[in-house]
């Protein structure tokens, strides 16, 4: 499950010349706004105004994902310094002279952007972007990058380092990654391939599958976008019984929920309330078939005629759940409670051994 996205970008000023190169930056870049100081005398329109740096950035800080400031680098640090919490989570920060000469990497450089978004000012402002993280200074990849640009949640960000170190020394690093979405991505002289659990004490490791196993605690996990859960209810079930069901399922068959991208369905419930409901708090998209499609899927192994007598198909939830992996593998079959059948399915261009055996509880 994803967080949810913040908004743009929040472009600051304090003086004139300030002001002047926001403006430059804000038309070149789209979902950006401006806050500028009010001790300004030109009138700016499309701007918010404050009267005190600080207090504004302690209202809207953690409304957007990325912050450009156009003023001393000594300035930001003191009034950003208590809204960091980790770089996982922190938007991306920039600082800009305001004659836009450089473009200082600040705060989350590779999770955050803040590499990406310095080059993209300096780019704009033909100033040079200034990056500090070790990775792009000795031009080798980042593994959080790596991660970010694949579609990769990161479940332990504290094995970062031991990785990212790992790529700049040329040690070994051991992988497990069934779906290969590392491939052709970290060097081949320093990767060595895994069993599901086999991974050494000492040497860097990263493990990129949707199953928990119990794993070095060095051992980066990395889980991709590769379960679907297909979900089938009765008209006007709550969403705490849904959401229980779902979360249940997951932890009892020892899978990822950070590897769930989507809640599948029949089309007849794209108004049902508590399935929306679940999906927005979750930030799962939702996947809805019609009943000729899912009656397509033949090979269900826990077909209900109940079912098939209301709606005309024998399956909601498994169906549902195959045809949203396109044909994938169903890892979990159908569980149930009086209003909410979910099964879960699974990607299908892996071996099947990296996946543990489910059986219906």
């Amino acid at each position: 499950m994803k967080s949810a996205p913040r908004a743009g970008t929040a472009i600051w000023a304090l003086t004139p010349n300030g002001a002047r190169l926001a403006r430059s930056i804000a038309r070149q870049m789209s979902g950006s706004t401006r806050f500028l100081s009010a001790k300004l005398d030109t009138a700016i329109d499309g701007t918010i105004r404050f009267s005190r740096l600080k207090d504004a950035i302690d209202r809207h800080f953690g409304g957007f994902s990325s912050h450009i400031f156009i003023m001393a680098t000594g300035i930001v640090v003191r009034c950003i310094a208590m809204h960091l919490a980790h770089k996982t989570t922190d938007p991306a920060v920039v600082v800009c002279d305001e004659a836009g000469r450089f473009a200082v990497s600040l705060v989350s450089g590779h999770l955050g952007g803040a590499n990406a978004l310095a080059m993209e000012v300096a780019r704009i402002t033909g100033g040079l972007p200034v990056i500090t993280t070790a990775t792009d200074v000795n031009r080798v990849p980042a593994i959080d990058v790596i991660a970010l640009e694949n579609g990769l949640t990161i479940e332990n960000s504290a094995a970062i380092k031991a990785v990212n170190m790992a790529l700049l020394t040329g040690g070994p690093i051991v992988v497990h990654d069934p779906y290969e979405k590392l491939a052709y991505h970290l060097p081949a002289s320093q990767t060595l391939q895994a069993a599901t659990n086999a991974f050494d004490d000492n040497a860097a490791g990263v493990f990129v599958d949707h199953i928990r196993l119990d794993l070095p605690p060095h051992v980066l996990v990395l889980r991709p976008g590769s379960l679907v859960a297909g979900m089938g209810c009765n008209r006007g079930t709550s969403v705490d019984e849904m959401r229980s069901l779902l979360l249940e399922t997951v932890a009892v068959n020892k899978l990822a929920a950070s590897s769930l991208r989507a809640l599948a369905t029949v089309d007849l419930k794209a108004d049902e309330p508590g399935l929306l409901n679940l999906a927005q708090s979750l930030n799962l998209k939702v996947m809805l078939f019609s009943r000729d499609r899912l009656k397509a899927v033949v090979q269900v192994p826990t077909p209900s005629t109940l079912v098939e007598k209301h709606i005309g198909v024998k399956s909601v939830c498994e169906a549902a759940a195959l045809l949203a992996t396109n044909r994938g593998r169903l890892i979990v079959p159908k569980q149930k409670t009086a209003n909410v059948t979910v099964a879960v399915a699974a990607d299908g261009y892996i071996s099947l051994a990296s996946d543990p055996v489910h059986r219906s509880t």
